[in-house]
């Protein structure tokens, strides 16, 4: 069966867990926000323009320009350009800091394209999959609406940001303690939730992961590249551009996925896409922070400016 015409198998019970597992990541991602990144956003226009500039223009461009060239099964198009429609992933603000990036700046990029996920999300992904003709067919055909995408993500995106924000603000003790254990739940909750998908759609993932890894690592190795590479041009400091890097390059794929099942009935390229994605940035996150750890960006500044 052609990867285009496959639907992953997923129960009701599972989608509800996966909303739920969303949902926990971005309340543990709010307990982390404070209305002073916001500011500090306001305050290095610069660094701010060239971060959210790179996360919702720069990726969605380049990942079109990709899939020109790439031409890859139509769903898995589509799955590379919802991927890159997404705000940055949680674990970014983890490795940057791990990388000796500049984490406040991180935080607040992180902060700010969620936020603005809800509009820019459901945009890009009309955008572009609208301007290529073979995604633009499954969009039609799935006769998906911006403003119900739009709802969705604000559901599963907003409420519970702004329900962590309160509780840090209201009991900023209860969630300084809570911080860390969400953190490693959130993210053990979503690979082990990848790790059940994979299995109960291995035969589908045996025979088109081949084609998807090589996908995936080429996407995210554009993205990672594309995000340093815009920074150091715009002339930002080394521990700016490491920042800038991880917020391109890590994508909430998690969200990508409940999209995926909420509006296209689990499509098969599109959900191994964004799966694979969630394994994999880690996998590359990791092993570029491991290398930028013992490289400490003053050192790297002097001879990459």
């Amino acid at each position: 069966m052609d990867v285009d015409q496959i639907q992953l198998h997923f129960s009701s019970t599972g989608l509800m867990v996966l909303n739920g597992i969303i949902g926990l990541i971005m309340f543990g991602v709010a307990l982390d926000i404070k209305s002073e990144d916001f500011k500090r956003i306001a305050a290095d226009g610069r660094a701010a323009v060239v971060g959210l500039g790179a996360q919702f223009f720069l990726l969605p461009a380049l990942t079109f320009v990709l899939v020109r060239l790439l031409q890859p099964h139509p769903s898995m198009a589509l799955g590379m350009i919802l991927v890159a429609s997404c705000p940055g992933g949680t674990m970014s603000n983890f490795l940057t800091h791990f990388g000796r990036g500049d984490t406040a700046l991180s935080v607040s990029l992180s902060a700010v394209s969620t936020l603005a996920a809800a509009l820019m999300t459901p945009l890009n992904l009309a955008f572009w999959g609208g301007l290529y003709g073979p995604t633009a067919e499954l969009l039609r055909q799935v006769a998906l609406s911006p403003l119900d995408l739009l709802l969705t993500i604000t559901t599963i995106l907003l409420l519970p940001i702004l329900l962590g924000m309160g509780m840090a603000h209201r009991f900023p003790e209860l969630a300084a303690r809570a911080r860390r254990p969400m953190r490693f739940l959130s993210l053990a909750f979503f690979v082990g939730f990848v790790i059940v998908a994979l299995l109960a759609n291995l035969e589908y993932f045996q025979r088109y992961i081949g084609v998807v890894a090589g996908l995936v690592l080429l996407h995210n190795g554009v993205a990672m590249g594309g995000g340093y590479l815009v920074a150091r041009w715009i002339r930002l400091g080394e521990a700016a551009r490491r920042a800038v890097t991880f917020e391109v390059g890590i994508q909430n794929s998690a969200l990508g996925l409940i999209l995926i099942f909420d509006f296209f009935d689990g499509l098969g390229g599109m959900a191994i896409v964004a799966a694979w994605w969630g394994v994999w940035h880690l996998v590359s996150g990791l092993s570029l922070a491991t290398f930028w750890s013992r490289r400490p960006a003053a050192m790297a500044s002097q001879t990459l400016t």
